[in-house]
């Protein structure tokens, strides 16, 4: 089994970003969604080893103001996208940045991923787990991401999170506050206005105008047991990115099984991407 080590990168702002370095291969990064960091996401850790012992380098980091990657003023889309740069930009310093990266994007990590290869990170290859899109051109995201700022910049915050989860299941939102994890959640809210910007820039224009330039090969995944918006949402990276398929994996309400999703990316992008 390989060892995980621990670096860090810096990033345009000068904010530490740190990350996890396990197995050997061509590099899958992990890009947690809203509530996801390495302390606080064991199943990420769990698919992190299990693709290193497929045979790749896996790069799982906290994304900034979270876990051990500083806090700071600053949680734009583009700050999240130039982290994701000074992390490759490491991996090229040491020489294994080969044709580029895997991006696996869970969740609002997704349209993160999307949204970094559009802006020209060297991208070899996508797997897109449940990414909550809304519907192309809709105003919705944009409107979601003023409410959010608003609630970031008032005196209650757990407003913020509570905002951020308004439109999820109710038993979601009332599991997470009876939790002795709220806090934790409570705490990195203002980062989620970059998880709110990403999926407000998927309906900033058309989506063929968005990433239609992005021929990398892409799998959109969506569990067998999932909300409408995940399988619409899905269908619309399918049809928008040239190099784009959908496929279901056993699941249900927005989760995975480490060891099963470690193997469906790993035939994909052997059957795929030539990886």
């Amino acid at each position: 089994m390989s060892q995980s080590h621990s670096h860090t990168a810096i990033s345009a702002d000068g904010t530490s970003i740190a990350y996890d370095r396990e197995g050997t291969g061509p590099v899958v990064i992990l890009i947690g969604g809203a509530m996801q960091f390495r302390a606080f996401d064991p199943v990420t850790q769990q698919l992190a080893s299990a693709l290193a012992d497929h045979g790749y380098t896996v790069i799982n980091y906290d994304r900034r103001g979270r876990g051990e990657s500083h806090d700071t003023s600053s949680f734009t889309l583009d700050d999240d996208i130039a982290d994701l740069r000074a992390i490759t930009t490491e991996l090229e310093r040491t020489g294994d940045l080969g044709d580029g990266v895997v991006l696996f994007g869970n969740s609002s990590g997704g349209s993160i991923a999307l949204a970094a290869a559009a802006a020209g990170l060297p991208v070899a290859a996508m797997v897109l787990f449940e990414v909550p899109l809304d519907d192309e051109l809709g105003t919705d995201g944009a409107a979601f991401v003023e409410g959010l700022r608003e609630r970031v910049a008032g005196d209650d915050p757990d407003a913020v999170v509570e905002y951020y989860m308004k439109d999820m299941p109710p038993e979601w939102l009332a599991s997470a506050k009876a939790s002795p994890s709220w806090p934790i959640m409570v705490r990195i809210g203002p980062s989620l206005q970059a998880d709110a910007e990403s999926l407000a820039w998927s309906q900033s224009a058309p989506r063929a105008e968005l990433w239609g330039h992005v021929l990398a090969p892409t799998l959109a995944l969506t569990a067998e047991q999932t909300l409408d918006i995940m399988t619409s949402a899905a269908k619309s990276i399918e049809s928008t990115l040239p190099n784009a398929e959908h496929r279901t994996i056993p699941g249900a309400n927005h989760a995975w099984d480490p060891h099963i999703m470690a193997t469906t990316i790993a035939d994909f992008l052997h059957e795929r991407a030539g990886l």
